[in-house]
């Protein structure tokens, strides 16, 4: 039934139950596992820079680190799962690149995190998973994650 699961991630506590439920989907269809960090293009650009900071340690850079890290985590797991895991890093805005990402390789399903939190907080930022789940053509899994405030 599927054949490409993709599981996005911002290496958040948010998306550690969609972790177990991607690898889940995954092993289950035989499926390769997707899994990918978007490095937020918003962030960086807001990002007005700082005299006192080296330029190996700005905006741009600890988001790379934290991708890579959060992609090698997942991949560990996915192969302790024995399921085989792609990787990939993309720069831009999240739910674009994610859509994109989906689109160039097929995607069968996409598994993502949820952040349970009040109302007034989702009116204000709004959602990478609501947005996805809205204009994704394939199918989108929700995990839901309370989130304590």
């Amino acid at each position: 039934m599927y054949d490409n699961v993709l599981l996005p991630t911002d290496g958040s506590v948010g998306v550690d139950r969609a972790i177990d439920h991607a690898i889940d989907a995954a092993d289950r269809y035989d499926a390769t596992l997707h899994v990918l960090y978007v490095v937020d293009s918003d962030v960086v650009n807001a990002y007005s820079g700082d005299e006192f900071v080296d330029g190996a340690e700005g905006a741009e850079e600890t988001l790379e680190e934290t991708g890579r890290e959060a992609l090698d985590a997942v991949a560990e797991h996915a192969r302790d799962a024995g399921v085989e895991a792609v990787t990939a890093l993309r720069y831009g805005v999240p739910h674009e690149e994610i859509l994109r990402y989906a689109d160039e390789e097929d995607v069968d399903l996409t598994v993502m995190g949820s952040k349970t939190r009040s109302g007034d907080y989702r009116r204000m930022l709004g959602s990478v998973t609501e947005r996805v789940s809205r204009q994704s053509p394939a199918p989108v899994s929700i995990v839901k994650t309370t989130v304590e405030p």
